[in-house]
């Protein structure tokens, strides 16, 4: 099992710049999960992931997963997708989705504050 490493404290302020390549590069950690800023009511994760995340599902927040470098496979119940740099997807509320990553892989995550990232 891929170990978690899930950071819920903010990074950065508003108007601070977010300098999303340095944080990934200095990530020692297979699945690493940092809050970056929150927007409005939602929060701006960056991850940097290999291995497989677990099956979960958020029962009131939607979650985008967008791919700036490396390849994330997002598993669904019916089907899998795999994104590539600068492709995305938005997961309903409610549905079941696992992530993976083969190889290393920076992604960005938006959902809602009060999400829990292991899922409901």
């Amino acid at each position: 099992m891929t170990e978690y490493v899930i950071n819920n404290d903010i990074k950065c302020n508003p108007l601070e710049l977010i300098d999303a390549a340095t944080l990934a590069a200095a990530s020692q950690h297979e699945w690493f999960n940092q809050a970056l800023c929150r927007v409005n009511d939602c929060v701006v994760r960056l991850g940097v992931l290999k291995g497989e995340f677990h099956w979960h599902k958020h029962d009131l927040e939607d979650e985008l997963f967008f791919v700036i470098d490396g390849c994330l496979t997002v598993e669904l119940e019916d089907r899998s997708l795999e994104l590539g740099p600068s492709q995305g997807i938005m997961v309903p509320r409610g549905v079941m989705h696992r992530t993976r990553a083969a190889v290393r892989t920076v992604a960005l995550m938006v959902e809602g504050a009060s999400v829990k990232p292991t899922g409901d």
